[in-house]
């Protein structure tokens, strides 16, 4: 899509990010808190608005030393497969570089392995989860 601006620490409303990661994640709509979240424990996040319709998001958050993860990367599902995740991770790549960071981390489910790592440029790590307390919905 060529008509998608892209802006790190672009101005979003809960509602909206509420909204796509329901759309996203084909879960219910909460009423989550993202401008608390973000502000509290992110460097930053890149929102994808397509007119001025939010269609992409990823947070990323960080130690606030040389490591950077991916969390949440959520694109509208009627916006898929033209390039907007990849370019929400590249924007994000970008500025955590910019911020001095020297690691980006992403953690995704098995589907995803080919958009992270052909995609995106990722590289295979090992990695482990602890499940602290089932899923609720």
């Amino acid at each position: 899509m060529t008509d998608v601006v892209y802006n790190w620490r672009g101005a979003f409303s809960n509602a909206e990010v509420n909204t796509l990661h329901a759309d996203a994640f084909a879960h219910r709509l909460f009423d989550d808190d993202w401008q608390t979240l973000v502000d509290a424990h992110s460097l930053g996040w890149v929102t994808a608005r397509r007119q001025d319709r939010l269609i992409g998001f990823v947070n990323v958050i960080w130690d606030g030393l040389t490591h950077a993860w991916l969390q949440d990367t959520i694109v509208a599902s009627d916006a898929r497969r033209h390039g907007v995740g990849a370019q929400l991770v590249k924007t994000a790549e970008e500025a955590a570089r910019a911020a001095g960071c020297e690691w980006l981390h992403v953690d995704f489910d098995d589907d995803l392995t080919s958009f992270y790592f052909d995609a995106c440029g990722f590289v295979p790590t090992n990695g482990g989860l602890i499940e602290l307390q089932a899923a609720t919905d």
